[in-house]
């Protein structure tokens, strides 16, 4: 009795599930449905957008299935979604886009078509490239527009800083000069700092001494023997120009030395100091070293001072010494402030003592000192100060 009442229960059960409409458990050989295995729409129901490149439709195929989803809605092979047709109806017009040949998704660039790859940039038309630099163009080749001065502002530049670049020292070593009552401005001494002025107009001096503001450059070289004293020559001989070379300025030489004379030799751009230098009312002196052989008599000093009548004239020296004796050997020291070709040479040779070898030893107050032969040095400012003011400047 207990058992066919536990059969009747169970059979009831069975009934019911039955009855009911459930789902039956699939059997162990069977197949599940393709849409509820993958998930996934089935091939007649996949779109494909019209125009698409065939690299990108797979990628925007599986968007436009996911589309439902991305956008808030079920997915398109969920059972609740209410079939895959419906699911990708909503996903197209939430997010997907529109299929068709007259839809606006077809069109490159529209609202939900399809994309350029990674990477590429829209390319531009050429109207506008041209047009970007004809704009970039009139921005830089403007004239620079000259802002007026404010009312305090002054003209010119401070005292120490034009000393400064004129070599004098550091601006601090300038200030200390102006304290020590040592500059002077067109004649009168600076007494206080911050004082203004034109470095092309104005005067300045430093301990008397005229300081070169201007863009000028002086240059001393011990000419070797053998080069001609000239910046360029015709016949492709050494030069004076083959030492100065890249230089900012065209430079010039300050008088001349024989192809043979040794010493130095001076090279400047300013004009009017080098035509006072070489003019003999300023009577600037050069020294030369001769070596000679001899014996020499105990006036010949005396004769070159005297004058000695050369073809152009008498030639005067204004100081002569003997230097070294060894033997016959003699080198003797000549003071001169004419410039005439040859006129030491000259001078000795008509006396009777024939030079060996000349050298330039000074020119006015610059000295060749240790220079090597060769050598191009720059002058120092206090160098240029004792050259104008010898002749004057």
């Amino acid at each position: 009795m207990r058992s066919s009442g536990r059969n009747n229960r169970d059979s009831g059960r069975g009934d019911h599930r039955g009855a009911g409409g459930g789902t039956p458990r699939p059997k162990a050989g069977g197949k599940r449905d393709d849409k509820q295995r993958s998930g996934r729409p089935r091939p007649e129901e996949r779109r494909y957008d019209v125009g698409g490149s065939g690299g990108t439709g797979g990628s925007s195929d599986r968007k436009d299935e996911r589309g439902g989803a991305t956008s808030g809605g079920p997915k398109s092979g969920s059972p609740k979604s209410g079939g895959s047709r419906g699911a990708a109806a909503r996903g197209g017009a939430k997010g997907g886009p529109r299929t068709g040949a007259a839809s606006k998704g077809s069109r490159p660039g529209a609202k939900g078509g399809p994309q350029r790859g990674r990477g590429q940039a829209p390319a531009r038309p050429r109207e506008y490239d041209a047009q970007v630099e004809e704009r970039n163009r009139a921005r830089h080749d403007k004239p620079q527009v000259k802002t007026p001065k404010t009312f305090g502002d002054q003209e010119g530049e401070r005292l120490q800083k034009v000393l400064a670049r004129a070599g004098m020292g550091s601006r601090r070593a300038c200030e200390e000069l102006i304290d020590q009552a040592r500059v002077e401005v067109n004649g009168q001494i600076v007494m206080e700092q911050g004082v203004r002025v034109d470095p092309e107009k104005d005067e300045i001096k430093v301990d008397g001494l005229t300081v070169a503001t201007q863009s000028y450059l002086f240059f001393a070289l011990n000419k070797p023997a053998g080069v001609v004293s000239t910046m360029e020559d015709p016949d492709g001989r050494q030069c004076l120009g083959d030492y100065v070379t890249n230089r900012e300025t065209r430079l010039f030489h300050v008088g001349r030395l024989d192809t043979e004379t040794e010493g130095i030799i001076l090279l400047t751009n300013h004009g009017e100091l080098a035509h006072r230098l070489t003019h003999p009312r300023y009577g600037v002196k050069k020294t030369y070293l001769a070596a000679i052989q001899g014996p020499l008599p105990r006036d010949l000093g005396k004769q070159l001072k005297d004058g000695i009548q050369l073809e152009d004239g008498y030639a005067r020296a204004d100081h002569f010494r003997v230097v070294e004796n060894t033997g016959k050997n003699y080198l003797v020291e000549v003071t001169l402030h004419e410039g005439r070709k040859h006129i030491v040479r000259r001078m000795l040779s008509e006396a009777g003592f024939p030079v060996d070898k000349l050298v330039r030893t000074s020119f006015g107050p610059i000295a060749l000192g240790d220079q090597k032969s060769g050598w191009l040095r720059r002058m120092t400012n206090t160098e240029v100060g004792m050259l104008m003011r010898e002749v004057e400047l």
